[in-house]
């Protein structure tokens, strides 16, 4: 079963091109799109990337003339903020596309000029955290678990069992790519199209499972470091597809002999220092 998109993902090397051009700050309010964590939460992501021209036939600034392979490049993209991504589509007739080209040049232009020379030679980096790496990672069995994973995530680290044969090998390709493409474009998707993704993956994992393969989860909060502002978090969603009998999986629940897959079963990764 293939399934196809209204629109491409935005690819990981656009966005960091994006992030890295308007330096993390909304392009209309140039307020900081990453709110640090609290006593009790996580830190969390407010920035959106906004298109200029929108590829949807009723989407705000929608131009049937404008090349489709150009609709997800950077340059019909600019930075902003939750609230002025909702005002600038609501109000698109004031928000034309001459007005957010000139405003997405302006602030990169901004941003480039308030860089200091030590900002400059600053090279980006993601860091791992010794505390944040998984050890274990839990089954998924259901698309809702999967979702919860990769949606909203800044990079994908999937892990597979060598495939045995070409059935086995366009099973594997087919449900991380899904996975990954939904993942990509999780923000931009609507409620319903939320509740078709999770129908979707909960359908690949059946077929997954009735081909003898489990899929294990997980999420590692990384930090962004270096270039402009202050270090922000790199959520990093991790998918591993593996066969029930594979010995790295553990089960936390009953530990008696029997031939059944275990009960509550997790696959031990590891941790390793940083």
């Amino acid at each position: 079963m293939d399934y196809k998109w209204s629109q491409m993902p935005i690819s990981d090397k656009t966005r960091k091109i994006i992030w890295g051009r308007s330096g993390n700050r909304c392009a209309m309010c140039r307020h900081e799109l990453v709110v640090d964590a609290t006593p009790l939460d996580a830190d969390s992501v407010v920035g959106e990337e906004c298109h200029i021209v929108s590829g949807k036939t009723q989407g705000p600034r929608h131009d049937s003339e404008f090349p489709i392979d150009r609709l997800d490049e950077p340059e019909n993209l600019v930075l902003l903020c939750r609230v002025h991504h909702k005002m600038v589509d609501d109000q698109h007739e004031t928000y034309t596309v001459e007005v957010l080209q000139k405003l997405k040049a302006n602030h990169e232009k901004w941003v480039s000029s308030s860089l200091t020379e030590e900002q400059r030679e600053t090279p980006v980096r993601v860091r791992r955290i010794k505390d944040n790496i998984p050890r274990l990672l839990v089954r998924l069995t259901s698309g809702r678990d999967i979702m919860t994973i990769v949606g909203s995530s800044s990079a994908f680290a999937f892990d597979h069992d060598e495939p045995q044969s070409e059935a086995e090998m366009k099973l594997l390709s087919r449900f991380l790519q899904v996975a990954q493409d939904y993942g990509d474009l999780w923000n931009d998707l609507e409620a319903g199209d939320h509740v078709e993704a999770a129908f979707r993956m909960t359908t690949l994992l059946g077929e997954l499972r009735e081909a003898g393969f489990w899929v294990f989860g997980g999420k590692e909060t990384r930090r962004l470091e270096g270039g402009v502002g202050p270090p922000s978090p790199f959520p990093v969603a991790i998918l591993s597809v593996i066969r029930f009998t594979n010995p790295e999986i553990v089960s936390l629940g009953s530990a008696a002999a029997t031939d059944e897959p275990p009960s509550d079963p997790r696959r031990d990764i590891g941790g390793s220092d940083v």
